[in-house]
């Protein structure tokens, strides 16, 4: 439905002009979703047009939600560790990009939230029409808002008006960013609303107030022309003239240094590296990048980055360049020629959302990355298929996540055959894959160092496969089945788990109707190490049941039984009075 409107703008203090009101028209990227890659329910393609929900506040399957929230995540056996120099203001877990029909000059942007708001922490907006035949020279992202994560009393729907800066171009294009490790439950989205006017405002006295930090970043990038190109003069020599003295430094041992010099971002060692020659050389030493995370910066890098960051990431180990390079601002070549610089000594490399990379760019990462031990592939929806065959070159590999790729069958066959080591694997919303049993066959005869597997929304492993798994894999301390529907608690699937992995520590079953009492006694019996499960919308498990769970686990934390049936808001109180340490989840629908 077409979603747009005009009305005549009543500020004095502009330019008088005609307000479009737009509704997004497209959802053209994100970075994670609840929701199915074959449905609508719960996916981050409700988004586009007017809302369905709003103002009605609960749990709708017409919404968009991202696939977590809380810190339960951040605390499972599947948990990687954060990299080092992350700047403090950097918030955002997830994204999504709306298109819109008409670029604008935007005016407010109205975010309508039904369920447990409070998740956005960041609203940008960019210069690049994805509607032009013809591809921008430069492609530029403007923070319109931004703000640290806040807690929200309550979950009801309200409509987030974030006070938005004025830019200095149309847009539309707008991106949304979010935490959501203050929420009590998943975040709901509805729809977006996108105000603006075609012709630029000019900016009075009663102009939307911009923070204060915004105000010096675009202070600092006027002086140095840009924000992309001042962050390359910053890595550039070239762009250093005269050394002063070096002070005091010179009396300082050169470890000391280089540990002071170790909290700086990476915008501020290239700042620094400017103030005198010693500095400089502190600041160009591989050592202060053996973890690098680029992500912070995706809107600013390009090739011309990677290109000057060459020589200072000889000894890199960690790298992050996820949401880096889309939109051409990372070639392929432009990947290639860094990894083939500093890819020899690397263990960890994050990619996800990477829409640059194609089958040049894993073959690169196999020949040139002879250590790598964990590999981020998440949400690299735009890779062909033939471009997983190369991962499994890799048999160092330890974590390999796949979330919502193209991976197919035979090429993760060949890797869980010749990636033996692997102790972290992600297949979440891998819709390519035919036979989940076979797989799971594979994973028990080949991977028997596996800890934790994330199966989510696989749509057709059955107890044949979960026998072979669960035979084959016993330090598994993770399993996520959640959505998976062709598992039934009839054929004896979850108790075959509960007996052969008593190491489990996490447990997801959401949406499995067929979970029950039995079920539940088994996984009190036998996994006693249980700190997080999610039953979501089963039918058949009682109050008693979760009882005895409860009291026999005593390292739960998690406990998801939104939608069931038998345990209704009375018994939810009751086992938080008797359970104080238990985080016990139920959501609701108005």
């Amino acid at each position: 439905m077409n979603s747009r409107r005009a009305i005549e703008s009543n500020n004095r203090a502009l330019p008088i002009n005609v307000e479009i009101v737009q509704y997004a028209k497209e959802v053209l990227d994100f970075s994670s979703h609840y929701g199915s890659e074959n449905s609508m329910s719960y996916t981050m393609w409700n988004l586009a047009g007017i809302q369905n929900v709003y103002p009605s506040s609960g749990d709708f399957t017409q919404t968009a939600v991202f696939r977590t929230y809380g810190t339960w995540w951040d605390q499972c056996p599947s948990a990687r560790l954060p990299f080092k120099r992350t700047p403090p203001n950097f918030y955002s877990q997830d994204y999504v990009e709306l298109a819109f029909e008409d670029p604008v000059y935007p005016t407010a942007v109205h975010i309508l939230e039904t369920y447990h708001p409070g998740a956005v922490v960041r609203v940008l907006a960019c210069s690049a029409n994805p509607y032009s035949q013809n591809p921008p020279a430069e492609v530029r992202w403007e923070v319109l808002w931004s703000e640290a994560p806040t807690k929200v009393n309550g979950p009801q729907a309200r409509q987030f008006t974030p006070c938005i800066k004025q830019i200095n171009f149309p847009t539309n294009l707008i991106r949304l960013e979010v935490n959501s490790s203050l929420l009590d439950y998943y975040t709901e989205l509805d729809a977006v609303v996108l105000h603006g006017v075609k012709e630029r405002p000019v900016l009075s006295l009663k102009t939307t107030m911009i923070d204060m930090n915004d105000i010096d970043e675009d202070e600092d990038e006027e002086k140095d022309g840009g924000g992309m190109e001042s962050l390359n003069k910053q890595f550039s020599v070239a762009a250093l003239k005269e050394w002063p003295t070096n002070g005091y430094f010179d009396k300082l041992p050169y470890e000391l240094i280089q540990l002071i010099l170790s909290h700086l971002t990476v915008p501020d060692l290239c700042r620094l590296a400017q103030t005198c020659k010693l500095l400089y050389q502190h600041c160009c030493d591989p050592l202060q990048y053996i973890h690098l995370s680029l992500q912070p910066y995706w809107a600013r890098i390009n090739d011309t980055s990677l290109e000057y960051l060459q020589s200072r990431c000889t000894l890199v180990q960690w790298l992050n360049l996820s949401w880096t390079g889309n939109r051409g601002a990372i070639s392929v070549s432009g990947f290639s020629r860094f990894m083939k610089i500093c890819g020899s000594e690397l263990v960890r490399l994050e990619l996800a959302c990477g829409h640059f990379l194609n089958e040049t760019c894993l073959e690169v990462i196999a020949e040139t990355c002879v250590n790598l031990q964990e590999l981020n592939l998440s949400s690299c929806d735009k890779l062909p298929p033939q471009a997983f065959n190369h991962i499994a070159k890799v048999g160092s590999l330890k974590r390999l996540i796949l979330y919502r790729t193209k991976v197919e069958q035979t090429a993760l066959l060949s890797i869980l055959n010749f990636c033996s080591e692997l102790q972290h694997l992600s297949l979440g919303s891998c819709v390519m894959i035919e036979d989940y049993d076979l797989i799971a066959s594979m994973m028990g005869a080949k991977c028997k160092k596996l800890r934790t597997l994330d199966l989510w929304r696989c749509k057709n492993i059955t107890e044949n496969g979960i026998a072979e798994l669960a035979s084959g894999c016993q330090l598994l301390e993770e399993l996520d089945l959640g959505w998976c529907p062709t598992l039934q608690s009839s054929t004896g699937c979850f108790t075959n788990i509960a007996r052969k992995l008593p190491n489990l520590q996490k447990l997801f079953l959401t949406a499995n109707r067929s979970v029950c009492d039995t079920d539940i006694e088994e996984l009190a019996a036998n996994c006693t190490h249980l700190r997080q499960l999610d039953i979501l919308g089963t039918r058949m498990v009682s109050p008693t049941s979760l009882r005895k769970l409860l009291e026999s686990c005593k390292d739960l934390s998690l406990l998801d039984v939104s939608f069931c049936s038998q345990i209704d808001n009375r018994v939810v109180l009751e086992l938080n009075a008797s359970f104080p340490h238990v985080l016990i989840k139920k959501s609701f629908t108005q």
